[in-house]
């Protein structure tokens, strides 16, 4: 395929949420070669701890030499939330960029190196006055940030998976505590590929 697709859940990702993920992107882009990556156990959702977490297995590895193999002219190489450390660090390792598009969904902003190629895209969600969980920080930090409008959403944590899930609302993203909510932001997936050209 001419696409490959590379995507990192955000933290407490699961498989089956990946799984979910996963079979809404191929079902809307048949022509996209689609790999997705649950968040790794045990990791906290800092950024540091994710990618100790991803670099310390075989799946860091496994991705460098899946996106060397791949054969795709182009390569997008996706992070939602704290899998945007993991998205970015991977991007870092790669010797050669000229194919790489890195794309962060309202989590850590990439360096200032990578936010210097225009293949770069950083994505956080708005619905009127109301902004999702990084948007003020991925604001200050990049000037090109690139809004989602996700109507249904009014709050930050449904805001924080439409960049995700198309199908996220106030009514479907929901939990009194943080794990909880994370638990439902999949739910009813529709994958948001706004990014993907």
């Amino acid at each position: 395929m001419s696409t490959y697709v590379l995507f990192f859940g955000g933290y407490h990702a699961t498989q089956t949420d990946m799984d979910v993920w996963l079979a809404s992107a191929k079902a809307q882009r048949p022509d996209v070669d689609f790999d997705a990556i649950p968040y790794p156990p045990g990791a906290s959702s800092e950024g540091p701890s994710a990618v100790s977490a991803f670099t310390n297995g075989d799946l860091f590895d496994g991705a460098i030499t899946q996106i060397g193999t791949s054969g795709a002219a182009q390569t997008y190489i996706v992070g939602h939330s704290s899998g945007c450390a993991i998205a970015n660090a991977l991007d870092r390792m790669l010797k050669d960029n000229s194919k790489i598009n890195l794309v962060a969904l309202d989590g850590f902003a990439p360096d200032a190196k990578q936010l210097t190629r225009p293949s770069t895209q950083v994505w956080s969600a708005i619905n009127g006055g109301a902004k999702s969980l990084n948007y003020d920080k991925l604001k200050a930090k990049v000037p090109s940030l690139k809004e989602h409008h996700a109507p249904g959403c009014t709050t930050i944590w449904a805001l924080h998976f439409s960049l995700v899930n198309a199908a996220a609302t106030d009514k479907i993203v929901t939990g009194k505590k943080v794990e909880d909510i994370i638990k439902t932001g999949y739910r009813h997936c529709k994958a948001n590929l706004a990014w993907l050209k």
